[in-house]
């Protein structure tokens, strides 16, 4: 009988893991849905709103400025609160809120749902990251990292553009959202169900009144300037100027009150003490830029250059997903089963995402989808190997007090990277755009004899058209300035792509010197202390 018990026990536990894995899982989807629907959807919410380019740019600074200053409240919610009952109430506030949206036009309104979506968001990330660790032995810890970072990476990089592009072709960007509130419901539904353990209560801190406001401002301006700064060419905008002095002067000043608060802020400054999240902490920058900024750079150059629809743009990174997760899944296998080190598969991560991005860096406006998919294959490859990996490094040796704080500033650590990523590379095509126009322009000069028999040619096929034949001179220069202009932009996009190839080129050295320094001061340390 007692085995019979046993049995019954096991079973019924590990039907809990499930359910609980389910909602956690579930709960990370509609945050990757919620998080890319501008993405693709721009034109689309711009048209229906009204909205000029400047007041629609809140939609998106709004929520990543909230969805960061979620990822540093998350852990004292988590500390205080059921971790289990703050991601139901965080992914119950993200479908309501998405429910809203599909259904307002007024921008305003608008604007205030997307900040509750970016705060919810970013709380039911940590939490149900943290939760994963608080719920299951140490030594499963990969394969359900590898499932969680499907939903909170593999699902905004791969899955949510084709979505979101499909719905924006055959329906309207309104259905976005629609699809986020039943994924929300079913979410919320399984972590009710599923039962998990009730974290040992640690020593409560209060809550910091003084940081709160310092970091959060320090993060709306900083947002604002990663994400607008090239609209306004940066610093000669007076208010880019400024917000970026005002955003730089509060993180300090909430740095110097995290020290002055003596353990009692927002910031565990005894995660540090830990080198391996030190390390992937500095990592995580890196590997920000290089999954955003790629994410960007993609489906920019389908749309802008080769005259994707969205849908066609959302469905070119899908077939990446599969590597991305299967490289988890391998990666997953290393280290649970094989006992593989963690940091064992990040050079052949960035390795991979190198020679994806130097690979993209030869395409031409002639270039389709079959030319471009090896490349983008690889790159999802590469990520996989690259993400999981840090992941365990960083969490792996944290204690439950910290554990939540770690992952909230890890996260954020991320984030911020990916807007530095994307931003330089906005900036990199805008500028090289006009200087390859310019360039191009010197050797497409009125009466040479390559000009004129391009001209003649293109004049004689549009009169043949049925165009008159000044009309049809007219419209051979315009077509001459815009294959120039098109072709000065495909530069600008290879120049991008090789961008990223150089970013890991030169940071991969330094990382390494940092692991080597990281590891040269536990040493000295064992040292002291033995």
């Amino acid at each position: 009988m007692s085995t019979v018990a046993a049995t019954q026990r096991s079973n019924a536990h590990a039907t809990t893991g499930v359910l609980l894995m389910a909602g956690i899982v579930l709960a990370a989807l509609t945050e990757a849905i919620a998080s890319t629907v501008l993405s693709l959807g721009r034109s689309d919410i711009i048209g229906d709103t009204y909205a000029t380019p400047d007041e629609f740019a809140w939609l998106d600074v709004g929520y990543t400025a909230f969805k960061l200053i979620g990822f540093m409240t998350a852990a004292w919610l988590l500390n205080r609160f059921d971790p289990r009952r703050v991601i139901v109430s965080a992914v119950l506030v993200m479908g309501l809120a998405c429910g809203l949206a599909a259904i307002c036009t007024r921008l305003d309104l608008l604007i205030a749902l997307r900040i509750l979506q970016g705060f919810a968001g970013g709380t039911l990330l940590v939490g149900g990251q943290t939760l994963i660790f608080f719920a299951f032995a140490q030594s499963r810890q990969p394969i359900l990292q590898a499932l969680f970072a499907m939903g909170s990476v593999v699902a905004p990089a791969t899955l949510a553009p084709a979505l979101q592009g499909w719905l924006i072709d055959s329906q309207d960007w309104t259905w976005i959202f629609f699809s986020v509130v039943p994924v929300a419901l079913a979410a919320g539904g399984l972590l009710l169900i599923a039962d998990s353990p009730i974290p040992a209560r640690v020593r409560q801190r209060p809550f910091d009144w003084i940081g709160f406001p310092l970091i959060s401002l320090s993060l709306c301006c900083l947002t604002y300037v990663f994400s607008q700064g090239e609209r306004w060419d940066w610093f000669e905008e007076p208010r880019i100027l400024w917000l970026s002095v005002i955003g730089t002067a509060a993180l300090l000043a909430f740095l110097g009150q995290q020290i002055l608060a003596r353990g009692q802020g927002l910031l565990d400054f005894t995660l540090f003490k830990t080198d391996d999240f030190s390390f992937a902490f500095i990592v995580s920058f890196v590997a920000g830029a290089a999954l955003f900024g790629s994410a960007f750079v993609i489906p920019a150059f389908a749309l802008s250059v080769l005259g994707f629809t969205p849908t066609e743009a959302g469905l070119l990174l899908l077939p990446s997903g599969a590597l991305f997760i299967g490289a988890l899944l391998i990666a997953a296998f290393l280290f649970q089963v094989r006992h593989v080190a963690p940091f064992a598969t990040v050079p052949f991560g960035i390795l991979m995402i190198m020679i994806a991005m130097w690979m993209l860096a030869g395409s031409t406006s002639e270039s389709g989808a079959d030319d471009m998919m090896a490349a983008i294959l690889l790159r999802g490859l590469g990520l996989g190997f690259l993400f999981l990996s840090i992941t365990l490094i960083a969490f792996s040796d944290l204690n439950r007090r910290n554990l939540a704080g770690g992952i909230g500033l890890f996260n954020t650590g991320r984030q911020l990277g990916g807007l530095m990523g994307v931003a330089g590379l906005q900036t990199l095509i805008e500028h090289n755009v006009a200087a390859n126009v310019a360039v191009l322009g010197t050797h497409v000069t009125p009466g040479t004899a390559r000009v004129i028999e391009r001209l003649t040619t293109t004049t004689a096929m549009l009169s043949v058209k049925g165009m008159e034949t000044l009309a049809a001179g007219r419209g051979a220069a315009s077509l001459l300035g815009r294959s120039v202009s098109g072709q000065a932009t495909v530069i600008a996009f290879d120049s991008a792509f090789f961008a990223v190839t150089l970013l890991f080129a030169v940071a991969a050295p330094l990382l390494v010197a940092i692991k080597i320094g990281f590891a040269r001061r536990a040493k000295a340390r064992a040292a002291r202390t033995a």
